[in-house]
């Protein structure tokens, strides 16, 4: 059954998206982590990863064009498909390109002739129920933790019906359906966290069997496939499709963003992944499914001192010798000297980050001593003018960004294996908070005014 795949909230302040690039095109087989398009919204470029495996029927949105939130961008499905009734009124479903399907092999009349053939349920049991995964809500998330569940089980939902909502590493937001049904299943308890493209909830009738979306590999076959009564066994291990090198002709490693973030946070040597993704293209999936060599450590020589070792001297009698008494090893312990308290998803992302920036880019420190007196008495003399008030803040991000615009080397991001160096000056600003720490950023600052760089940083 085609499902169309929207456009989701990426941002909490985000409203629509533009299509910066299509990674797919009609007719291409794509799986639940390949990144088929990137949208570019108001905070970052991000990725839009389809919920299920199937071919890409239709695209709605060329490169360029903006999607509003929960606008479809592409439908996805199999073959064949009959998608028009997911299209918007005013779209035609003639822009779509034609996917030419082989002729299904007809099913055999008698089961008892394909014994390894298992008859389908109803369509009702599988296509009349939806799944909701865990969104990519920021750039830098792989998980978010479900603070409160807003309907339960049997609810009756409409799709802009807000259910649940989800705290992920920048800020706590809300999860719609998208689609009118009935709440069947709740995957994640309040307090728990789910990875990104995790079922976390099921809508659909009521009565729906929705045992084959919570187990896949149970699913039923379908009784047009033709299973060859002498075909050898399959192998212990899946075979890798379109698998490549993970290196283009420059050397340089093909991986995509989320999955070198994601390799980055578990320090996993980029040098030690096969990429499974497209012409051998490391992605989400290669990193999830890691798994480190092994290692041999031998066990250390077991020493003993010299004197341990020497014979008694035979002219002096052994003499009975009273030896302390050891602890108990059952000796009552004493209570519990210290208590574990559960850091949010943000505290939890901001000591990632910070030991991914110690360890994994490259450090140098500069330390000047600056006489802030003139700047301090210009401060005085501009807010007797001035229709904003500027602080001593707004008018160190101005010098930072002066200064970047002088010297555009120091403007570059450490990619792992190049160096990028950013036109845009955009300073990010430190800001604590009760529950940790964000960073707004101000973007262009060597083209704003004090004026209008002490209205962003308020706002």
């Amino acid at each position: 059954m085609a499902e169309a795949i929207r456009l989701p909230l990426l941002s909490d302040t985000m409203t629509e998206g533009k299509i910066v690039a299509w990674n797919k095109k009609i007719g291409d087989l794509v799986k639940s982590d390949d990144a088929i398009a990137e949208v570019e919204t108001d905070k970052a470029t991000m990725e839009v990863l389809p919920p299920t495996d199937g071919t890409l029927l239709y695209i709605a949105a060329n490169v360029g064009e903006s999607v509003p939130v929960n606008g479809i961008i592409a439908i996805i499905g199999k073959p064949g498909d009959d998608f028009e009734h997911l299209l918007p009124t005013n779209i035609s479903p003639t822009v779509t390109a034609t996917v030419e399907v082989a002729p299904l092999p007809v099913a055999p009349a008698i089961v008892a002739e394909a014994p390894n053939v298992i008859l389908p349920l109803p369509s009702s049991t599988i296509t009349d129920a939806k799944t909701v995964e865990m969104p990519l809500l920021s750039d830098t998330m792989t998980e978010g933790k479900i603070v409160a569940w807003h309907k339960k089980i049997g609810d009756t939902l409409k799709s802009d019906d807000i259910i649940a909502e989800v705290e992920t590493d920048k800020a706590t937001m809300e999860i719609m359906p998208y689609v009118d049904g009935t709440l069947l299943y709740i995957g994640v308890e309040e307090g728990q966290a789910a990875k990104v493209n995790q079922i976390i909830a099921i809508i659909g009738k009521p009565g729906t069997d929705i045992t084959p979306l919570l187990h896949p590999a149970s699913a039923p076959v379908a009784t047009n496939s033709t299973i060859p009564t002498d075909a050898p066994d399959a192998p212990a291990t899946t075979p890798i499709a379109d698998a490549g090198s993970a290196h283009d002709d420059l050397g340089r490693v093909k991986i995509s963003p989320l999955a070198r973030m994601l390799a980055e946070s578990k320090h996993i040597d980029l040098r030690t992944l096969v990429g499974t993704g497209d012409g051998g293209r490391i992605v989400k999936r290669d990193i999830e499914n890691y798994v480190p060599p092994a290692t041999v450590v031998p066990p250390a020589p077991i020493t003993m001192p010299a004197q341990a070792i020497q014979a008694p001297v035979a002219s002096e009698p052994i003499r009975n010798v009273e030896l302390p008494v050891m602890a108990s090893a059952t000796a009552t312990l004493p209570d519990a000297v210290h208590t574990d308290i559960p850091v949010t998803q943000m505290r939890k992302i901001i000591a990632q980050r910070l030991s991914d920036s110690m360890f994994n880019a490259p450090h140098f420190y500069l330390t000047m001593q600056i006489a802030m007196d003139n700047l301090l008495q210009g401060r005085k003399d501009i807010n007797k003018t001035s229709a904003v008030k500027i602080s001593v803040n707004d008018m160190i991000l101005k010098c930072c960004a002066m200064a970047l615009q002088k010297h555009p080397q120091v403007n570059s991001s450490w990619m792992g294996d190049f160096i990028r160096q950013n036109h845009n000056i955009n300073i990010g600003m430190a800001v604590a908070i009760p529950d940790g720490l964000v960073v707004p950023v101000i973007k262009n600052a060597n083209k704003k005014s004090l004026s209008e760089i002490a209205t962003d940083a308020t706002e």
